[in-house]
């Protein structure tokens, strides 16, 4: 805002000007003239308006939004999954675990044929390539999968892993049962496992724990299973 050449003021003051100065002489020094600065009123009558008040108005900017590029997804060296899965045992069931059926007085009660192991590694397999798990792909309202073998499911995971692109890197899974004592079939199951899965046995583990009688687990009464595979870009 500009600076106004003259103050207004609402009634009359004495005004003095300021006289002229005389020179001031400093011994040894040149002679300096100096003026005192004034400043000029103007009476003006008192007018009750308030002054006028200009306010600039600011213009508002709005930022265009930016289109965003689409971004491809990440091809990722390695990718992990985990798998789980728990039955309940039953009498009048076969107890099938890997593919290889277990004498036992009882079995997994399910749709299909509830192998445990089977269902918890597809389900591994099947999160590491970042894809629904087995019940969403076959599931258990369908009657088509009703009895059917888990190697079905198994052809379809591993398929799947070749079709992204990926093979195994290695497999380490863990089975939770009470009874029967797996040490006489884990050499078959993990067989039948690496069959089914195309790969060497020095890439796939098998270990398996009771529960230490604790829960349904420890009672006879369930089977559970925990995986964790590893997928490597081929």
């Amino acid at each position: 805002m500009a600076m106004a050449n003259s103050l207004c003021y609402a009634g009359p003051f004495p005004v003095k000007t300021p006289s002229k100065q005389s020179p001031v002489q400093l011994p040894g020094a040149c002679v300096v003239r100096r003026s005192l600065p004034y400043l000029k009123f103007t009476a003006r009558p008192a007018s009750s308006s308030p002054p006028a008040v200009v306010v600039a108005s600011a213009s508002t900017v709005e930022a265009e939004p930016q289109a965003k590029s689409p971004t491809p997804p990440k091809v990722l060296p390695f990718r992990v999954g985990h798998g789980f899965d728990l039955h309940r045992l039953e009498p009048g069931y076969p107890l099938i675990i890997g593919g290889i059926n277990i004498p036992h007085d009882r079995g997994c009660e399910a749709h299909s044929d509830g192998d445990v192991l089977l269902h918890c590694v597809v389900d591994a397999i099947l999160g590491a390539l970042g894809l629904p798990d087995i019940g969403q792909i076959f599931p258990d309202t369908d009657p088509k999968w009703k009895g059917a073998p888990s190697s079905v499911f198994m052809k379809e995971a591993v398929r799947l892993m070749n079709e992204a692109g990926y093979e195994l890197g290695n497999l380490d899974s863990t089975l939770i049962l009470q009874r029967p004592k797996l040490s006489p079939h884990k050499e078959a199951i993990r067989a039948n496992l690496c069959e089914l899965l195309g790969a060497d046995p020095s890439v796939v583990n098998l270990k398996a724990k009771t529960h230490e009688k604790v829960d349904s687990l420890g009672e006879n009464r369930s089977i559970a299973a925990h995986t964790v595979v590893l997928l490597v870009r081929k």
